[in-house]
C-alpha cells in the first residue's frame, strides 16, 4: 500500500456533521455531500476519496485550526504543495469561518514574511522541507508554524487524525471574507484582494449554469489550487454540481492522455493546450467523449484554437477573469465560440469600456475595461487608498486591462494598461502587433513590448519564438508585417527567445521581459 493511501486510511469510517449554523458557502459547497459515498477526487494512482470521506477529513481540520485558536475571520495561510488536503483545508476553512490564503509553493520566506504579515495570519502550514526557512517568518509574526506534506504527513495531519469528523458549522453570512488572494503583481507592493462568500457563491453558481455542469461530469484538474482557476472556479464547480475531480498533483503530459477518457471537461492554461497538440498520440478519438475544453489565466493564440478544433473538432471555450473578481465573460456553450475574444459577459456582470476619465466609449473602440457585478471582490486589505482608486463607489472594478467590444458583446483584451505602448506620442496596442507576428510562417507565438527609445519615447519590440525546426528570419518577418501594420507599430527590433518568461498561470512575464530590453536602445 501506498504512503498516500495509508496517509488517508482514517478517510473510511463514520460520518459527519452537525452543521446548524447557516454558513451559505458552505451550505452550498459541501453540506449537500454529507453522506454521499460517490467519489469526488480520483488520484493519479486511481485511489478514489468520496464526497464524505473528504468531508469527515474537513471536520477534522477544522477543529484542529479552531484548537490552534482561530476564530471566525482570522486568517490562516497555506503554503503546501496540490493535494487532497489542501482541499480539505479550504472546505475547513469555510466551516470555522476562517479567511484563507493559500499561497503559491514557489514564494521564497521572504515573500512569505510579507504575506504573513500583511494579513495578519495566526497559523501558516507549510511543506516539511520549508519548515526551518519559515520557522523565522512565524516566529517573527507570532504565528503559528505547521507542516502538512503532498502526502497528507506532518505536524498538522498528526494533531486532526484524533479530531471528531463531525464539526459544528460557524455561522456566516454571505457579506464575510472567505478568501484573501494577493495578486501576483511584479512592481510594488502585492494587494491582498478580499474575497467574500457572495463574491465566491454567486459566481459558482452562474458557471454552473453557464458552462451545465452536472453530477454526470468528471472534471480533469491539473491546475494549481493556489489560485482562482483552480480552486474558485473548477473546485467550486466541482462542489457545486457534484461532479467528480481526476486530480492531478500537476498538468503532465502522459497522464493527461491517460486520464482524458474518463473525463468530460477539462481546464487548463494554454500551455496545456499546445503541449497536448504537440503530440501525435491526442486526436478525435482520444478526445470524442468530452463535452467541454476551456482555457484561460492567458490568452489563446487563434492558430491554437484553429488546429484545436481541426484536430478533435472541439473549439475551445475561452473565458476572462480575474483575482479580484474571479469570472466575468465567457464564450457561449452553445453559440459562436470566437478565437481571439474571451466572449459574453456572464449572467448577472456588467462591462464597460472606458477612457482614462471612466467615460464609457462606443462599440468597437478601445479602452479600460470595467466591471460590475456580485462576483466583483471587496476591496484590497489594509488598502483603502487603493480600493478607492480601482473600485468605484458605483460598483465598477477598474481592472486594468484595455479591450473592446464589438456590436455583438464579444470582449477582446488587448493588453495590461501597463503594457500598453506610446511611440512618438501614438498609442500602439501590443495584442495588435502580436496578431499579425503569430500567423506569420515559423511564428510559434510572440511577445510584444514597448523600451525606452531617445527619439520615440518608446520603441517597439517583438520577442520571436520561432517553430521547432524552423529558421529564424528576422528581415522576411519585418517585410511581411510592412504589408499588414502601419508604420509606428512595427517593431524596431526582432529578438529570438526559445520560450517566452511566463508565471505559474501561464501569463506571459511582459515586465521581465521590459526588465531585460530596456537598455536596447542605448
Amino acid at each position: 500500500m501506498t504512503a498516500c493511501l495509508l496517509a488517508r486510511r482514517h478517510y473510511t469510517c463514520g460520518h459527519g456533521g452537525n452543521h446548524l449554523a447557516q454558513n451559505p458557502l458552505y451550505d452550498a459547497l459541501f453540506k449537500p455531500h454529507h453522506g454521499s459515498e460517490q467519489p469526488f477526487l480520483i488520484l493519479a494512482d486511481d485511489s478514489a476519496i468520496s464526497f464524505d470521506a473528504f468531508l469527515r477529513q474537513a471536520a477534522r481540520f477544522a477543529h484542529t485550526i479552531t484548537a490552534c485558536g482561530l476564530d471566525p475571520g482570522d486568517r490562516l495561510a497555506m503554503q503546501i504543495h496540490k493535494s487532497p488536503e489542501a482541499l480539505a483545508l479550504y472546505a475547513a476553512c469555510v466551516s470555522a469561518g476562517v479567511v484563507f490564503l493559500p499561497l503559491n509553493p514557489a514564494y521564497t520566506a521572504r515573500e512569505v514574511d510579507y504575506f504573513v504579515s500583511d494579513a495578519g495570519a495566526k497559523l501558516l502550514l507549510c511543506d516539511p522541507e520549508d519548515e526551518t526557512a519559515l520557522r523565522p517568518v512565524a516566529k517573527t509574526n507570532d504565528a503559528r508554524l505547521m507542516t502538512l506534506d503532498r502526502l497528507g504527513l506532518g505536524t498538522f495531519s498528526d494533531a486532526a487524525r484524533t479530531q471528531p469528523e463531525q464539526f459544528d458549522t460557524q455561522a456566516r453570512s454571505l457579506d464575510d471574507l472567505a478568501a484573501l488572494l494577493y495578486t501576483s503583481g511584479t512592481t510594488g507592493r502585492s494587494k491582498g484582494a478580499m474575497l467574500s462568500q457572495r463574491n465566491l457563491l454567486s459566481n459558482a453558481e452562474t458557471l454552473r449554469d453557464t458552462w451545465q455542469f452536472s453530477s454526470k461530469d468528471s472534471l480533469l484538474h491539473a491546475l494549481p489550487v493556489f489560485h482562482t482557476h483552480g480552486l474558485f472556479v473548477g473546485t467550486n464547480l466541482c462542489l457545486l454540481s457534484g461532479a467528480a475531480m481526476q486530480f492531478l498533483p500537476k498538468f503532465d503530459l502522459d497522464s493527461t492522455l491517460r486520464l482524458l477518457p474518463r473525463a468530460t471537461v477539462m481546464m487548463g492554461v494554454p500551455t496545456y493546450y499546445t503541449r497536448l497538440l504537440a503530440d501525435p498520440r491526442f486526436d478525435r478519438e482520444t478526445s470524442s467523449h468530452m463535452r467541454l475544453f476551456v482555457s484561460g489565466s492567458a490568452p489563446l493564440l487563434a492558430d491554437t484554437h484553429a488546429q484545436f478544433e481541426v484536430r478533435t473538432g472541439h473549439r475551445i471555450l475561452e473565458r476572462y477573469g480575474m483575482t479580484e473578481t474571479n469570472m466575468n465573460t465567457s464564450n457561449p456553450y452553445a453559440g459562436d465560440r470566437r478565437a481571439g475574444t474571451v466572449g459574453l459577459p456572464l449572467p448577472g456582470v456588467e462591462v464597460k469600456i472606458c477612457n482614462k476619465n471612466g467615460d464609457e466609449l462606443p462599440r468597437g473602440e478601445t479602452g479600460t475595461l470595467e466591471v460590475r457585478g456580485p462576483n466583483v471582490f471587496q476591496g484590497y486589505w489594509q488598502m483603502p487608498e487603493k480600493t478607492k482608486t480601482e473600485l468605484r463607489d458605483c460598483g465598477f472594478f477598474i481592472t486594468g486591462d484595455l479591450a473592446s467590444q464589438d456590436t455583438d458583446g464579444y470582449v477582446t483584451i488587448v493588453g495590461r494598461g501597463k503594457d500598453l505602448i506610446i511611440s512618438g506620442g501614438l498609442n500602439i496596442y501590443p495584442k495588435e502587433v502580436e496578431m499579425v507576428l503569430d500567423v506569420m510562417p515559423g511564428v510559434l507565438e510572440s511577445a510584444v513590448i514597448g523600451v525606452p527609445h531617445p527619439d520615440f519615447g518608446e520603441a517597439v519590440v517583438a520577442i520571436i519564438v520561432p517553430q521547432p525546426g524552423v529558421c529564424f528570419d528576422p528581415e522576411t518577418i519585418k517585410a511581411a508585417a510592412k504589408t499588414q501594420l502601419a508604420p509606428f507599430k512595427r517593431p524596431k527590433s526582432l529578438i529570438e527567445l526559445p520560450d517566452l518568461p511566463r508565471n505559474t498561470m501561464g501569463k506571459v512575464q511582459k515586465a521581465a521581459l521590459r526588465a531585460n530590453y530596456q537598455d536596447l536602445f542605448k
